[in-house]
């Protein structure tokens, strides 16, 4: 059985900036990935510059990037992973305004 497509979707804001969600469902759990999701969720400007990212990419498990800085990440379920995520994301974005 292959990961399972669970969403994918990539928004290009009006401020040119970038927001790109993705979640598979795994055929199984791994040492990495012991929810069984694997996933990669990212907002960045129109320079191509990283702002918020998180994902679990193999050998490094669960964690989020925040400009520069990376921190793990606690996975509780994936609606939490989507919350967080557009709570930095907003987080992100009002602190550009200022």
């Amino acid at each position: 059985m292959k990961a399972k497509l669970i969403f994918k979707e990539k928004n290009l804001l009006e401020d040119g900036y970038i927001m790109e969600l993705v979640l598979w469902e795994l055929p199984a759990k791994t040492k990495d990935r012991p929810h069984g999701y694997k996933y990669r969720l990212y907002y960045g400007d129109n320079e191509g510059n990283c702002l918020v990212r998180y994902d679990n990419e193999s050998g490094k498990g669960d964690h989020k990037h925040m400009g520069k800085k990376e921190i793990p990440y606690k996975f509780v379920d994936r609606d939490t992973l989507v919350e967080d995520f557009y709570h930095d994301v907003l987080h992100c974005r009002n602190k550009k305004e200022v």
